[in-house]
């Protein structure tokens, strides 16, 4: 698909544009040289934000695959966790449950493998898939809403740095905000760091 499909499309609605994005990642799905760029620039916000705990996801068809670029973060001896969200239930907040690569995996909700045992950790930077995001760090997900209520819901004072992760394809210009919607902190692409202002070369 031509990528300026994604970057301009015809103003639509937001399930229209979603299926037009995710067409759009699967057409550009990323090569060797894109993972490795986009594992480095996971890797440097890890060392920009430092976090103790962090939350990733398990990958769906298309989207990058995080587990690498995590287990090379978790060193042996620097006292780091990772972690995986769990859908406990339909329409309810995700849980973060702990994840190193030799986690026994069970099948979850929406058919997703989630760690078999249930140890709840509470993640300081949170790796959010995107679909589609713009360059302000707007991010259009997969229309569940898991990840808005979690971060409503967050326990304690201070939420986690949000980080999203998605295919430069799928920049667009034509995202529609609505009043209750948040920036993230950054999201990272095969190619950049948005909003321009964090990058990080």
């Amino acid at each position: 698909m031509n990528q300026s499909i994604a970057r301009n499309p015809i103003p639509e609605s937001k399930n229209a544009l979603r299926k037009t994005l995710l067409e759009t990642r699967l057409h550009a799905a990323l090569g060797p040289a894109g993972t490795e760029a986009l594992s480095r620039r996971l890797l440097d916000a890890l060392k920009r934000y430092e976090p103790a705990c962090v939350g990733f996801y398990w990958p769906l068809p298309g989207e990058f695959d995080a587990r690498a670029a995590i287990a090379i973060w978790l060193a042996p001896g620097l006292h780091r966790q990772a972690s995986l969200p769990v859908v406990r239930k339909r329409g309810e907040a995700l849980e973060f449950h702990a994840w190193a690569p030799d986690t026994p995996m069970k099948i979850g909700h929406h058919r997703i493998p989630e760690p078999a045992e249930e140890v709840v950790v509470v993640p300081d930077l949170l790796f959010v898939p995107c679909v589609g995001f713009d360059a302000d760090g707007y991010r259009l997900g997969y229309g569940g809403g898991y990840y808005d209520r979690t971060l409503a819901t967050w326990p304690g004072k201070m939420k986690p740095i949000t980080v999203g992760v998605a295919n430069e394809a799928c920049r667009t210009d034509a995202l529609r905000r609505e009043a209750h919607d948040i920036p993230l902190d950054m999201v990272v692409t095969e190619a950049a760091c948005y909003p321009e202002q964090g990058q990080q070369g």
